[in-house]
């Protein structure tokens, strides 16, 4: 029963926020486990810049009382998924990520139900 949507999306984007900035502050610090050296931070800095920027953008527009604030929400968890979504179940640094997998899917999960399930009104008595 969801009651309060807006909460429950502005919730998940922050916790996608907070999750992208501390794997972006291990790779700096050369902290294992970080977003793959591999991938320059000129590649990887663009990507979280506008993942921060939308998610930021649906949460001062509203992501489930505007058009603009569900489609910004929307491509939060789309660019956040690039990163914790289902395929990171089978990288090899699984054992040493999965609690930021896991809680970024459940974050991704409360913006979409925030977005798309329609709030359960309380009877007036």
């Amino acid at each position: 029963m969801l009651t309060r949507p807006t909460e429950t999306a502005v919730a998940g984007l922050v916790m996608l926020i907070i999750l992208q900035a501390i794997m972006l502050m291990s790779l700096f610090a050369g902290l294992a486990p970080h977003p793959p050296a591999k991938i320059p931070l000129g590649g990887i800095a663009p990507i979280l810049a506008v993942s921060f920027a939308v998610a930021s953008a649906a949460i001062i527009l509203g992501p489930v009382s505007s058009g603009a604030g569900r489609a910004f929400a929307l491509l939060a968890v789309v660019i956040a998924l690039l990163s914790f979504g289902p395929q990171k179940f089978v990288d090899g640094q699984f054992a040493l990520i999965w609690p930021a997998v896991i809680l970024g899917q459940i974050s991704a999960i409360m913006v979409l139900i925030g977005i798309f399930v329609k709030p359960v009104q309380k009877p007036v008595r």
